[in-house]
């Protein structure tokens, strides 16, 4: 018995919402593994800061591997696109928090990281009202290097202890001030792109 192309599509569309398939599973996990930061404050000498530090990396380029699945096999769906920016932020917070809480993070670089998690918070609030809107705000090449230099400053705050001849924290540090300027600007550039988008109201 042939299956229609209406109702080919019908199943595609139903496999594509449901939560249990590879790249929703792989957010999934990234969410999950999020805690394991938790652990910073009782392994926090040089080998496990680099194990911690190289782990946290990894989970985070997840993010490229359930993108691509997704694009992939026809897999995007409202549920993953939900989860994806929510799995990100998980896991920067957690880490941005730990780093404070172990002081790896001097008091003077706490403005830039209030300043990150601020931006992080405005950008997903007004991506949310605009969805509400019909109007699309898309990934802009500015916002993925804001996440670039985010991971890498976070995984030298991590890694900490000096390696391979280079200073991690030092480095850390100015990829965070990097991050933190990139981070500042991209939110604006989505400012300006939703209120350009933003149909004008109208007056009684």
């Amino acid at each position: 018995m042939q299956i229609s192309a209406e109702k080919t599509a019908t199943l595609r569309d139903d496999v594509a919402e449901t939560l249990w398939n590879l790249p929703n599973l792989i957010t999934l996990a990234r969410i999950a593994l999020s805690p394991l930061l938790f652990a910073l404050p009782w392994f926090h000498g040089r080998w496990w800061s680099a194990v911690i530090g190289f782990a946290f990396l990894a989970v985070s380029l997840t993010d490229i591997l359930d993108g691509y699945l997704a694009r992939r096999h026809g897999l995007e769906s409202r549920i993953g696109k939900l989860l994806d920016p929510l799995a990100d932020k998980v896991l920067v917070m957690t880490a941005f928090v730990m780093l404070i809480a172990v002081g790896r993070i001097p008091p003077w670089a706490l403005p830039l990281v209030v300043a990150i998690l601020a931006r992080e918070f405005a950008v997903s609030s007004l991506r949310g009202v605009a969805g509400s809107e019909g109007v699309v705000i898309p990934a802009s090449p500015l916002g993925k290097w804001k996440t670039g230099f985010q991971l890498a400053a976070l995984t030298a705050l991590l890694v900490h202890w000096p390696f391979l001849g280079l200073p991690a924290h030092e480095l850390g540090l100015a990829l965070l001030v990097i991050a933190t300027a990139l981070t500042l600007i991209s939110g604006w550039a989505y400012m300006r792109a939703y209120f350009a988008k933003h149909p004008r109201s109208t007056g009684p």
